[in-house]
């Protein structure tokens, strides 16, 4: 079964393999040719920056092994380190509770199954990422998805459904991952509201990018109140690892108690959370490299409202590989997106910008593309 499906695989030019590649800020190098990366989610360009530096002379005055905590929170692994990223993760929020975690994924596949029951349903949207959808798997709740930012479908689902169930989350990204559209969050409030439910934002590719001092969607909309469930990651924007949890201190508790994507894993190391730290604090600084992604943005898809994600569509998994394949010829490294990362039919390749990246070489980048004729 196995050669069977790696055999199918490589006949729907959907095969994949790992790609031997070294970072080098902006850039990257791959069997020995230089690219200009387009495709990593750093978008504020923290590595191109010599910020470790400074970073790795401070820790070298303290005397502690910065390696690794051996453990989960609950046992040895609760660092002081944890203490002083969510204190500080808190302050950003506005003195919300924050909880961290190793990874995204360990934050939206275990946060609504420790939440919710049999009793209780999730509506997501349909373009939710794997990690939330592994999540609603996990849950012992009812589910469905509604259309993609579509309000008027929840609330067709709301107005059937929302009387059979003790609690309806509505379980939202706030920039798709795969699209870089924008979720009508006001509007999901509005629902929330209505029909007394909870909202759970998915924050990943806002966070340190949009809102006032990277806060996020939720707050550029003054919402951020209204969430119950906020969620990010430190592996992206501010070029860390782990992700966190932005909540109320009863469900900050109840997660520690009952998420076991929190109680079961290994506790992340201190000089992650130390790193994050150090970001963190400098995010309302950066508003110039903020400012500059949303100038590169404009430079490619002409819209004001646009994200530093831009989908190039090529519908058929042969044509994105070749799309990919001409782009980093000319010196640009791009990915094609395939399914299931994407529905089948809507292969294309993505671009992530991100703030490091020169004006001059985005408009050679777009005259490349628009003159492919793609």
């Amino acid at each position: 079964m196995i050669e069977e499906t790696l055999e199918r695989l490589r006949n729907e030019d959907n095969f994949r393999t790992l790609p031997h590649l070294q970072p080098a800020g902006k850039y990257l190098f791959h069997e020995g040719k230089r690219y200009l990366n387009l495709s990593s989610n750093d978008y504020l360009g923290i590595t191109d920056e010599p910020w470790q530096e400074a970073f790795f002379e401070e820790l070298r005055t303290e005397k502690r092994f910065w390696l690794s905590n051996p453990s989960s929170r609950l046992i040895t692994g609760n660092s002081p380190e944890y203490t002083l990223l969510e204190q500080t993760l808190s302050d950003f929020f506005g003195g919300r509770e924050a909880l961290v975690l190793g990874s995204g994924y360990l934050v939206n596949s275990g946060v609504l199954p420790a939440l919710t029951t049999k009793k209780d349903l999730i509506l997501a949207d349909k373009l939710i990422h794997a990690s939330l959808i592994d999540g609603l798997r996990l849950s012992d709740a009812d589910w469905q998805r509604f259309a993609h930012n579509d309000p008027e479908h929840l609330e067709r689902l709301l107005r059937k459904l929302r009387s059979q169930y003790d609690t309806v989350w509505i379980a939202t990204e706030s920039v798709f991952s795969m699209d870089g559209d924008i979720a009508p969050l006001h509007e999901l409030v509005e629902l929330k509201q209505r029909y007394d439910c909870r909202l759970y934002v998915d924050e990943a590719h806002a966070f340190g990018v949009c809102g006032p001092d990277g806060r996020g969607i939720a707050a550029q909309t003054g919402v951020l109140e209204q969430c119950d469930i906020l969620i990010a990651t430190l592996g992206k924007a501010i070029a860390s690892q782990g992700a966190f949890v932005i909540s109320d201190p009863p469900i900050r508790d109840f997660l520690i108690n009952r998420m076991r994507t929190l109680i079961f894993s290994t506790a992340l190391p201190p000089i992650s959370l130390r790193w994050s730290t150090h970001i963190l604090r400098r995010l309302p600084e950066l508003e110039e490299r903020r400012r500059h992604l949303r100038h590169l943005s404009r430079l490619i898809c002409g819209d004001e409202h646009h994200t530093h994600i831009i989908p190039l569509m090529a519908g058929e998994n042969r044509r994105a590989i070749e799309m990919s394949q001409r782009m980093r010829e000319a010196g640009f490294w791009v990915m094609p997106i395939r399914y299931p990362t994407v529905p089948k039919g809507s292969a294309r390749v993505r671009i992530s910008l991100n703030a490091a990246l020169p004006t001059e070489e985005i408009i050679r980048f777009t005259e490349l593309w628009k003159n492919a004729g793609w």
